[in-house]
């Protein structure tokens, strides 16, 4: 049986329908980074009425992130707990910590398996709400772990069935990863789709002023990339592909968008193949739809394994070519006909081959033509935001 989307039946209360004491919020988080997951928090910060919501966030790092002022602007606040490695010591901080600054009516744990052990400890400080939302679909990797690992996972998947109030998930592949195949039909476990801020697409942007502060020249044609420089985005692999491209195509350019672990590896890599003239690492970006809009001609998304893939379906909103992995969830193409799939097991020359034929026969689409796919989806994070509010204001309704 296909999954549907659950939403709620009813409309969310207006404020003089709700009770006058706020709902408290402790997300739990890793650290605040310009990154899939925390830039999708940022947008439910800006968005959710933050008189019926007070919202903190957990971390797990004590190193500052991008988005700490961010947070703490809009009258959040960041608590570092730092003992990931220290199951005994993290439930004290853990525990101290909601003793603190709580009580708090909702725990949302965003740090996939970890977060049975997390919502573990919030059931027995007697949270009454606690949400498990699943970002990721890492079984490829997973399933080649240590039996070590794998003991682990059962044991994580097994609190998070005992402890959690509800489940949500990017995708249905994020959900079975997590939740198991049962998560179909089970009331409490529900799809929410990583929404997107729509607004800066609707900006007026120059190309040609965008493109000569990179320092890319006018009739260059670029390939970007957005995503963390981690493993399983696949820039190695990536790398290869654009290098391919060049050869066929001299005037391709390489841009890369984001931080991370890789990032060293990659740009000695870039070196080794002597395309480094025509590689542009930008770092981590507070504006990708200026980017998407200004820079680049084309998207590639050459992902192991994605909870959903959110830079994809912003590449989609900017009307650009996409070529993913296969691997990707369906889910992620809005605006089909811009989209190209294919297996990671062909070669690198095959997958610039086809980004080749596949931007010849794509025309890039305006904003105004992709936007209707958009605007009413459970992408557009204005629609998704009051199901979130939903879940938490019937906490104080029991």
């Amino acid at each position: 049986m296909p999954f549907q989307l659950k939403l709620p039946m009813q409309k969310y209360p207006e404020s003089s329908d709700l009770t006058k004491r706020p709902v408290r919020v402790l997300h739990i988080a890793g650290r605040m980074e310009r990154a899939g997951l925390e830039t999708w928090i940022m947008r439910m910060l800006r968005l959710i009425d933050r008189n019926q919501f007070h919202i903190d966030i957990m971390v797990h790092s004590l190193d500052p992130g991008a988005y700490d002022e961010d947070v703490l602007a809009l009258g959040c606040r960041i608590l570092p707990c730092p003992y990931l490695a220290e199951p005994w010591r993290y439930a004290g901080e853990f525990k101290r910590l909601l003793q603190r600054y709580g009580p708090y009516d909702v725990v949302h744990s965003h740090i996939h398996f970890f977060s049975g052990y997390v919502l573990k400890l919030a059931r027995s400080a007697q949270v009454p709400c606690r949400i498990a939302h699943s970002h990721n679909d890492d079984s490829t990797v997973e399933r080649q772990k240590s039996w070590v690992r794998q003991g682990y996972l059962l044991l994580m998947k097994y609190w998070i069935r005992q402890s959690a109030t509800h489940g949500l998930a990017t995708s249905p592949k994020a959900a079975l990863d997590l939740f198991g195949p049962s998560w179909v039909t089970h009331s409490q476990i529900q799809l929410l789709f990583s929404g997107l801020d729509l607004t800066p697409f609707e900006t007026e942007i120059s190309p040609a002023t965008v493109r000569q502060t990179w320092k890319i020249p006018a009739d260059a044609w670029v390939i970007g990339h957005v995503g963390r420089f981690e493993s399983p985005k696949n820039h190695h692999f990536l790398v290869q592909v654009a290098a391919e491209v060049m050869r066929q195509k001299p005037k391709t350019y390489l841009m890369l968008v984001g931080e991370g672990a890789l990032r060293a590896d990659i740009e000695q890599q870039v070196k080794a193949l002597g395309i480094s003239d025509r590689v542009i690492f930008t770092g981590a970006l507070p504006n990708i739809p200026a980017i998407l809009l200004g820079c680049f001609d084309a998207f590639i998304f050459p992902s192991i394994h994605e909870g959903l893939g959110v830079a994809l379906v912003e590449a989609q909103a900017a009307g650009l070519p996409c070529l993913t992995s296969d691997v990707v969830p369906i889910e992620a193409d809005v605006v089909p006909n811009l989209v190209q799939r294919l297996s990671l097991k062909q070669s690198s020359l095959e997958w610039a081959n086809t980004l080749l034929t596949h931007t010849q026969n794509t025309p890039r689409q305006s904003v105004q033509e992709t936007f209707p796919f958009l605007k009413h989806s459970l992408f557009n994070m204005e629609n998704s935001v009051p199901l979130l509010e939903a879940i938490y204001s019937k906490t104080l309704d029991t």
